[in-house]
């Protein structure tokens, strides 16, 4: 395996007049198979399931039914673990090769309905559990859940969430109805370099849990970091320097070392991760500048080999001082799937503040916004929210949750 890693400016031209430029620097990232035997990693899957008394009936049983036939996918190289959770946790399918099918089937099938809700006790056994199979293997775990936290800790599950991500286990949350705590499952994810799935229907768990598992198989390196390093003259914004956009939008933490700036970035899959870093370039000369170089350093659980780096990729810029925009589509693109996240998130935080109005109008804003980006499904969902709130009414969970999801991703038909 190695790394795809594709550095692109929106406007490559800076104006050699003006004292400073606004940049978006676009980083596109994948995992690249250079023989078909490297197409799929073993895979160490952990379920993490809340089987609380709320889960009673059709929802149950139909995630018992998604779970059942992720194992008939798995192959005897990959690992397994099951975790169920109400209050407490215990540990249902101990981490172990995929061999005894028919076993390992009988334990999930069992499972019944009991007691209330503790996010937290299945996370810490998931982890402990996946920690034991991660060696030469990618590492996922899902944790699905259809209710609050009630007997549990929300800031020990983002802890855990962290341990997990520095344990090079990523933790992918599937939030199950409408009484789940978006915030928590989202953050929990965002955290372990994970993913957020919405299952708003009972029919829907087996899509999810596929759509999931089809992106868990896609991943070909691990322990990805990408580090961004800023020539004289080139500064990161203060606020909200670096977001990833694509396959959806996490605002990422950054460790900055002198001129160096870093984000965690967990596996790298076939499909593209996309990060896009705002900089601001100090006026220079006329002619070619470099501007920044990028790398990724990896791990290839492949070959066992850790802390493996890619190329250093330099990005130039022409300074011009006759200067001719020559704007970049495909970075426009991220911008705006940027801008419709940020903005949806302002909508957010002004109907927590009662500004129904304000929220309404920022809601409008996010759907065109969509509209640019050719996103007319997220761009629906926006708009009817926004409908709602302007004519008095309340938003109900599923379309706060709906609403959400569409900001962070293109809404799939």
């Amino acid at each position: 395996m190695k790394v795809g890693l594709h550095p692109l400016l929106n406007d490559p031209h800076i104006d050699a007049r003006q004292q400073s430029s606004q940049r978006q620097l676009s980083m596109a990232i994948r995992a690249i198979a250079q023989a078909p035997d490297q197409a799929n990693l073993p895979l160490n899957l952990c379920l993490v399931l809340d089987h609380s008394g709320s889960m009673n009936g059709t929802p149950l049983k139909t995630v018992k039914q998604a779970a059942l036939s992720l194992i008939d996918r798995l192959k005897p190289r990959d690992h397994i673990t099951v975790i169920a959770f109400d209050h407490r946790a215990k540990v249902l399918v101990p981490n172990q090769p995929v061999e005894d099918v028919a076993a390992i089937k009988s334990r999930i099938d069992r499972l019944g309905p009991d007691g209330g809700t503790a996010i937290d006790e299945g996370m810490k056994l998931g982890i402990e559990e996946t920690a034991k199979g991660k060696q030469d293997r990618t590492s996922q775990i899902f944790l699905l859940t259809d209710g609050e936290n009630e007997h549990g800790d929300n800031d020990r599950c983002l802890k855990l969430a962290k341990l997990a991500s520095e344990y090079n286990i990523t933790l992918n949350t599937l939030g199950f109805g409408a009484h789940w705590n978006q915030d928590v499952l989202e953050a929990i994810a965002d955290q372990a370099n994970g993913t957020l799935a919405y299952i708003e229907s009972p029919e829907q768990a087996g899509s999810e849990f596929d759509r999931l598992f089809t992106r868990a198989q896609s991943v070909g390196l691990t322990n990805a970091y990408l580090n961004l390093e800023l020539s004289p003259g080139v500064r990161l914004a203060e606020l909200k320097p670096i977001a990833q956009v694509a396959p959806e939008t996490v605002e990422l933490t950054v460790q900055q070392e002198g001129n160096t700036y870093g984000v965690r970035l967990g596996d790298l899959m076939s499909v593209e991760r996309i990060v896009l870093a705002n900089l601001y370039i100090h006026q220079l000369p006329p002619g070619n500048a470099a501007i920044a170089t990028v790398q990724v350093r990896y791990d290839d659980p492949a070959t066992g080999q850790t802390g493996l780096v890619s190329e250093r990729i330099p990005v130039y810029a022409e300074v011009q001082t006759a200067y001719q925009p020559q704007p970049e589509p495909t970075v426009q693109k991220s911008i705006l799937a940027l801008a419709k996240y940020r903005q949806t998130q302002i909508a957010e935080t002004k109907l927590q503040q009662g500004d129904r109005l304000g929220a309404a109008t920022m809601l409008q804003t996010a759907a065109k916004t969509a509209l640019q980006l050719g996103d007319d499904s997220g761009a629906t969902v926006l708009q009817k929210s926004a409908t709602q709130l302007q004519a008095g009414e309340e938003l109900s969970e599923s379309d706060r949750k709906k609403t959400r999801i569409v900001s962070k991703t293109i809404l799939q038909e």
